[in-house]
């Protein structure tokens, strides 16, 4: 599920502190009827600071938790959100995060869709910046089948709420998720997927960014269009999507472009680590290793005939075997093209 570190909108002390009313007094003659309206007027205004104290312990308290979030301090965040949850609507999404995925706690994955239940349910204004997060996140959980029984038929309704038809303001991620639902043979329609990738896209998400480029390449959901999936592609890469690195490495080689092709596969395969640049780049780790494996491929095959860079033929067989414990898949199918003297 997806964390948030920052404090929005609605915590701001100038906001709260501006609903202070100033106490004016009165200009009646009476004595003790102005007495009376002072000590009124003070009593109220007693009342509101009180209330705005709390407030601001609120404040302080979330504040401290986002920063322990920030550092990887989750039990002591855990903690402080639990004292805040009941008046705090972000407090009880980072709450719902954290058991699901079990930071600072054990994991209990029925409270974390619990929690996103209340605040997708809630009729709350301070509610509302949170909505389109739960949906995504409860998404995540039916499609998952974790903490409640799985359907994909529910997580794409989820989805689609969270997407909002492309609002900017929306879950971005789930927009790219949609795109990638609607890519896979359970619920495949490839002009949806390419609606919801260019929508992600045009909000600045960088794994949707890179499917567009190879839709656009292979005529997927819309018209071939060469220039606009280099386009995409080039981007991608230069902003560290493996995948789009991948692609692009293999329309290189197949252009006979060999030494941009080995150049960049070298830069495609340099980081083992596929989880951490999983994390860095809020992509799938799944499409960064097909990536990877295009990359380990193409580089071992410059490799072993000398296309584009020297002769290596120990290099080119640990470039195969890396492709091979990447994604075995992409590995076999590229080695089948090979042997049948496609590339």
């Amino acid at each position: 599920m997806v964390l948030i570190t920052q404090i929005c909108r609605h915590h701001s002390p100038v906001l709260i502190v501006a609903s202070v009313p100033v106490a004016i007094e009165t200009d009646r003659t009476a004595k003790n009827g102005r007495m009376i309206i002072i000590w009124k007027k003070k009593k109220k205004l007693g009342a509101q600071l009180k209330i705005i104290l709390k407030a601001l312990s609120c404040i302080l308290i979330l504040s401290y938790c986002l920063f322990s979030l920030s550092q990887g301090l989750y039990k002591q965040a855990l903690k402080r959100f639990e004292k805040v949850k009941d008046t705090d609507f972000q407090a009880m999404y980072q709450l719902g995060v954290m058991y699901y995925d079990g930071l600072g706690t054990k994991k209990d994955p029925e409270k974390g869709v619990e929690y996103m239940n209340k605040i997708l349910s809630s009729d709350s204004p301070e509610a509302s910046h949170l909505k389109f997060a739960a949906a995504y996140n409860l998404g995540r959980a039916y499609y998952e089948g974790c903490g409640v029984k799985d359907s994909v038929e529910e997580a794409e309704r989820l989805w689609l709420i969270a997407a909002d038809n492309g609002n900017p303001k929306a879950s971005v991620k789930a927009q790219s998720t949609l795109g990638m639902l609607y890519s896979m043979p359970i619920l495949k329609d490839m002009k949806k997927a390419f609606f919801w990738h260019s929508k992600a896209c045009q909000n600045g998400n960088l794994e949707s960014k890179a499917a567009l480029g190879i839709m656009y390449l292979y005529g997927q959901g819309t018209r071939r269009n060469s220039q606009a999936a280099l386009e995409c592609l080039r981007k991608a890469t230069e902003l560290g999507n493996i995948y789009a690195q991948g692609h692009l490495v293999e329309y290189y080689y197949t252009g006979k472009f060999y030494s941009k092709a080995a150049e960049l596969a070298k830069r495609a395969t340099a980081d083992d680590d596929i989880n951490m640049l999983a994390k860095l780049n809020d992509c799938h780790p799944t499409y960064l290793a097909k990536g990877a494996a295009m990359a380990a491929f193409y580089l071992a095959r410059c490799l072993q005939l000398g296309r584009g860079t020297e002769k290596n033929k120990q290099a080119a067989e640990e470039y195969y075997s890396k492709a091979c414990h990447l994604d075995p898949v992409v590995a076999s199918h590229l080695e089948l093209a090979a042997n049948l003297g496609r590339i």
